[in-house]
């Protein structure tokens, strides 16, 4: 086997040198998307965790069947209780507007497919690419968009912590 320097051979490179066949390296790459070396942080033996160690977020928050919950208790999400404030999850801006109310809407600009954000000093949502402005209900108050922003129902919990958010 050639000497090589530390850090200059590649993992194929040093499977073939161990004279591995081509469809045991297969076999590792294969595996190889889900194995790590030796004391992966993956392997954690409590899969499981503590609801307030969480994200603070569960459900499915991306594409066509939004469904989620999210936990105001969590450090994580926690900021949603004052007003003003956003998060963004998949592909959903949560915010809770000036005066109070949730509301949740696409992340996603309709002019060009831009990330937008909602913003505390205007109460409103803004595409940071070209411009556009939306309501916090979705309506288009300044182009170059001309389409409104999807919205989902945002339902609160009778104690205050936790947010349901639909299509």
């Amino acid at each position: 086997m050639n000497s090589i320097e530390k850090g200059s051979m590649k993992r194929g490179e040093f499977l073939r040198s161990l004279g591995l066949s081509t469809s045991t390296l297969m076999a590792f790459y294969c595996l190889g998307t889900t194995m790590t070396a030796c004391g992966s942080s993956d392997d954690d033996p409590n899969p499981n965790p503590d609801p307030g160690t969480g994200t603070g977020i569960s459900g499915t928050t991306t594409g066509s069947n939004i469904n989620f919950t999210v936990d105001l208790t969590n450090s994580n999400t926690s900021k949603l209780k004052t007003n003003g404030n956003s998060i963004i999850t998949g592909d959903v801006l949560v915010a809770k507007t000036t005066a109070g109310s949730y509301v949740a809407l696409s992340k996603i600009c309709t002019h060009e497919g831009n990330p937008v954000a909602y913003r505390t000093t205007s109460n409103d949502i803004f595409c940071q690419s070209h411009g556009s402005t939306f309501t916090t209900a979705g309506a288009v108050t300044n182009g170059p968009a001309t389409a409104a922003l999807k919205t989902y129902t945002v339902t609160v919990s009778s104690d205050g912590n936790t947010l349901t958010v639909k299509a």
